[in-house]
């Protein structure tokens, strides 16, 4: 599975690639996760699902515009600020399931 994140610049969304990178190894989930910043995003392509850091989910249109018919989500500031990798999981898996 192939997922971005979507962040203003990255400082706190790079912290949480790797916890999820983590968690992903730890279940035996292949992910490719990367994150990167709103203003450097191109397409989808090639991405099983974006998602948004709370910080830029006033940016959500103008993605999906630009992804197409990938799936994008907001992470929830809740599970965001915790890093809550089970909660964000099953937030890609409810995008990617529709």
């Amino acid at each position: 599975m192939k997922v971005l994140l979507v962040c203003a610049a990255g400082m706190s969304t790079s912290m949480l690639v790797k916890k999820m990178r983590d968690y992903a190894k730890d279940k035996g989930v292949d992910l490719d996760i990367d994150a990167r910043p709103v203003g450097e995003l191109k397409d989808g392509e090639g991405l099983d699902a974006v998602l948004l850091g709370p910080q830029v989910s006033y940016q959500k249109d103008n993605v999906v515009k630009k992804v197409g018919d990938t799936p994008v989500g907001v992470i929830p500031m809740l599970d965001y600020g915790r890093q809550n990798c089970p909660n964000i999981f099953k937030l890609i898996d409810e995008l990617t399931s529709k």
